[in-house]
C-alpha cells in the first residue's frame, strides 16, 4: 500500500477566476477611497455627494477634474509597473529584478530630464523618450547579468542595477543643478507623484500600454515554458531569444509610459509580483494576470496614504512606495538566501 505525501507545493490554490474577482472588488474599493479622500478641504461626505451630483460646485470640480483623473492615471501606472516587474523577474528568473532596483526607471527618468532641458513639452514626446531610456537601461543591466547565460545570479544583477541607478541618478542631479529653468519639472521626475495628472496624460500613454499588453499576451506562454528551462522551451517549439527580446521591449514600454506620466516610482515592480506569486504560485501566466490588478491596488493605496499622511500637504508617492517596498525587499532576500559576497 502506497501513501501519498502532500508537500507545500502541492497545496490547492484558489482558482484564477476567484482570485481575479476578489482583487477586482478590492480595486473598486480603493478607487472609491481615492475619490473620497484627499489632502484638500473636500471631505469624504462632501465628495460622496459630489459623486452623486448633489455636492457643491467646488466639490464637483475637485472630484471630476482632480481626483478622478488622478485615480485613472494611478490605475494605468500601477498596472504598467506591476506587469513590468513580473516580466523582468520572469525573463531574468530572479525575484530581485525590479525596474527601480535595476536602473530601468532611472534610465527613463534621465531621458525625460534631458528631453525637458532640450525644450520638449509634448506629452507624447516625453513618453517615447522615457521608453527609449527604459529600454536602454533594461538591456544594459540584463546584458551585464548575462541573462542568456547564467541569468539568475542575484548579486550580479543587483550590483549592476545599483551601479546604473547611481550613475543615472547623478547625471539627472547634474542636469537639475545646471538648468535651473527646468529644475521644477525635473524634480517631479526624481520623486514620482500622481499629483496634477490630467486625462490628457493618460491618453498619451494608452497606445503604448495597448502595444505592451499585446506583447505580454504573446509572450505569456513562451515565458511559462522558459521558466522550465531553455531546452524545454525549445522542445516545445518556442524561441527563447525572441521571447526575451519581446519581453524586454514590453517591459520598457510599460516602465517608460509609467515614468513619463508619474515619474520613477520604486518597488512597485518588486512588491506586486511577490504578492501575486504568494497568491497564485509560480505560474508566470497567473502571476501576470494578478499583477495587472494588484499593481493599481498598491499604487492607489499608497497614493491615498501620501495625501493623508502630511495633510494638508502631500508626501511624494515614490517615498510611500519605498517605505512599503523596503521591508518586502528584505523578506525576499531572506527567503531566497542570497549568496554572500
Amino acid at each position: 500500500m502506497t501513501t501519498r505525501v502532500t508537500t507545500p507545493s502541492a497545496r490547492t490554490r484558489a482558482p484564477l477566476a476567484t482570485l481575479l474577482f476578489a482583487l477586482l472588488i478590492g480595486l473598486a474599493l480603493v478607487c472609491v477611497a481615492s475619490l473620497l479622500y484627499g489632502a484638500g478641504d473636500v471631505g469624504p461626505a462632501e465628495a460622496w455627494s459630489a459623486i452623486h451630483g448633489s455636492g457643491s460646485a467646488d466639490a464637483r470640480f475637485v472630484i471630476g477634474s482632480l481626483r478622478l483623473p488622478r485615480t485613472l492615471v494611478g490605475i494605468a501606472v500601477g498596472a504598467a509597473l506591476g506587469l513590468a516587474g513580473a516580466l523582468i523577474q520572469a525573463v531574468a528568473r530572479n525575484p530581485l529584478a525590479e525596474p527601480g532596483l535595476l536602473g530601468v526607471s532611472a534610465g527613463s527618468a534621465l531621458a525625460v530630464a534631458v528631453a525637458l532641458v532640450l525644450g520638449a513639452d509634448a506629452a507624447t514626446l516625453r513618453v517615447s523618450v522615457a521608453q527609449a531610456g527604459a529600454l536602454a537601461g533594461c538591456l544594459f543591466v540584463l546584458a551585464v547579468a548575462r541573462v542568456n547565460g547564467v541569468g539568475n545570479d542575484p548579486v550580479r544583477l543587483v550590483l549592476a542595477g545599483a551601479i546604473l541607478s547611481g550613475l543615472l541618478g547623478a547625471l539627472t542631479s547634474m542636469i537639475l543643478l545646471i538648468d535651473q529653468r527646468s529644475a521644477d519639472d525635473i524634480r517631479f521626475w526624481i520623486v514620482g507623484s500622481l499629483a496634477g495628472r490630467r486625462l490628457d496624460d493618460l491618453g498619451a500613454i494608452l497606445p503604448s500600454l495597448g502595444v505592451a499588453l499585446a506583447l505580454v499576451i504573446a509572450v505569456a506562454r513562451p515565458l511559462a515554458a522558459l521558466a522550465l528551462g531553455e531546452r524545454v522551451a525549445v522542445g516545445l517549439g518556442h524561441r527563447p531569444r525572441w521571447t526575451r527580446l519581446l519581453t524586454v521591449i514590453a517591459a520598457a514600454l510599460l516602465v517608460g509610459a509609467a515614468t513619463a506620466v508619474a515619474g520613477p516610482i520604486a518597488f512597485v515592480g518588486l512588491v506586486v509580483p511577490f504578492a501575486a506569486r504568494a497568491l497564485a504560485g509560480p505560474d508566470v501566466r497567473r502571476t501576470l494576470w494578478l499583477s495587472l490588478i494588484l499593481g493599481p491596488i498598491l499604487v492607489l493605496a499608497a497614493d491615498i496614504v501620501s495625501r493623508l499622511l502630511v495633510a494638508p500637504s502631500e508626501m511624494p508617492l515614490g517615498v510611500v512606495t519605498a517605505l512599503i517596498g523596503a521591508p518586502v525587499l528584505v523578506a525576499v532576500v531572506r527567503a531566497h538566501r542570497m549568496p554572500a559576497l
